[in-house]
């Protein structure tokens, strides 16, 4: 994501990489000019080439070739740095407001540490998963895993066995541990510079990950709740009750509501747009017992990464038809019940609170949950496809760039 042109720095006023062969960073404006110069254009370069191996299926294929994938994954800072992203922000932070400024200050910082592969430094294995430091079968398979950049994302085939799985599981939880270690640090200079009193901090993925769980690995293809159900922490006193645990399924876009209910900011939209209804879609209308806007529905959908597609139909044609690989997967949320549908078929019905890890297929004894959520569905669907066809067209989004949205999964 981070190497890509995918468009997402649209709307910033000032957006810094830390991925790719050559990062921006703000330091970089401290430069002489003939640095900034020549970063610029070696920059210009990296990030062609870049682009170039994202959008040739033969150069991709190439790429995720073991032999070369942990020199490029670590070259081309694949999951940027964490560390100078959290000492980026602080220093920002300080001149801001140093600089006598009182304007607001939106900050979004994305940390990707926690996607594979799995390097985390020694000593948070050591603290959270100990048995695997010194485990050498433990990490002649994760060595092996972290080179194979096909496998990262693929189905299990074959199945991973108990032992691999606690493997990976023990090394993605070090990688979050180290995430956990920089963010305390920024949280530690907002409360010690005083900023924490009028800030609103918000914590949330955008995904989860599989290891096996469901016969899947990474985050694509499917709608498990290994996947799409994720954390989602705010703190903010003077609107959210500390310790106060949300157990409505609601869905993480509706932090845009929320954001601009906080700072009284209308929504840049239609009136008669249904997502234009910011204090109706706040989350800060599930607080307190009241009846939430979305009454507990929520929805999610996986588009197929057809960069991904593109290495396994070649290597393992019949799983992608086994499996339908090629096809749209979505998911409705109504209570406790939640129903997966694959090309608008369903393929299974699950009640997520006795049953969170989704393990028990209940829905050949549920016909009528089914279709009331089935109709759900379809209505939803109906309805978004309808204000897609009602919408501004984005004549300024290039076609390089929805290619590379459509590549990683996030467009149809």
């Amino acid at each position: 994501l981070g190497v890509l042109n995918h468009g997402l720095q649209r709307g910033f006023d000032s957006f810094y990489n830390y991925a790719g062969a050559s990062p921006n960073r703000p330091i970089d404006q401290t430069r002489s000019a003939l640095r900034k110069s020549i970063a610029t254009q070696f920059r210009k370069v990296a990030r062609y080439a870049t682009n170039l191996f994202a959008s040739s299926d033969a150069l991709f294929n190439m790429a995720v070739n073991p032999l070369i994938v942990p020199a490029w994954t670590r070259m081309v800072n694949f999951k940027g740095n964490s560390q100078r992203s959290v000492d980026d922000v602080i220093d920002y932070w300080q001149d801001y407001h140093q600089g006598g400024a009182e304007k607001p200050l939106f900050a979004f910082l994305n940390l990707m540490g926690t996607h594979t592969p799995y390097y985390p430094p020694s000593n948070y294995i050591d603290h959270v998963a100990p048995s695997l430091r010194h485990d050498k079968q433990a990490t002649k398979f994760i060595t092996k895993f972290n080179g194979d950049a096909a496998d990262w994302l693929s189905p299990d085939d074959p199945p991973l066995e108990d032992w691999q799985r606690h493997t990976l599981d023990g090394y993605y939880d070090a990688e979050i541990a180290y995430q956990d270690m920089q963010l305390g640090r920024l949280f530690n200079y907002l409360e010690t510079s005083g900023a924490l009193e009028n800030t609103m901090v918000v914590v949330v993925a955008d995904h989860g990950e599989g290891h096996g769980d469901h016969g899947y690995k990474g985050h694509s293809f499917v709608v498990y709740q290994e996947l799409v159900h994720v954390p989602m922490i705010i703190r903010y006193p003077e609107r959210f009750p500390a310790g106060k645990h949300v157990t409505t399924n609601v869905s993480t876009r509706r932090l845009f509501h929320t954001v601009l209910d906080v700072t009284d900011t209308p929504a840049p939209l239609a009136e008669d747009n249904p997502n234009a209804d910011v204090q109706g879609l706040s989350l800060i209308s599930s607080l307190n017992g009241r009846p939430d806007t979305e009454r507990g529905i929520a929805y999610a959908e996986a588009y197929p990464p057809l960069n991904l597609l593109n290495i396994l139909k070649p290597r393992k044609p019949e799983l992608v038809e086994q499996l339908n690989l090629t096809k749209i997967r979505r998911g409705v949320y109504d209570g406790d019940h939640k129903l997966s549908l694959v090309d608008g078929k369903v393929e299974n019905l699950f009640n997520i609170a006795d049953d969170p890890s989704e393990v028990r297929d209940i829905a050949g004894d549920n016909p009528y949950e089914v279709d009331k959520l089935q109709e759900k569905m379809t209505d939803f669907l109906n309805d978004a496809m309808s204000q897609r066809l009602d919408s501004v067209d984005n004549g300024d989004v290039r076609e390089d760039v929805i290619d590379n949205l459509r590549a990683l999964g996030y467009i149809e």
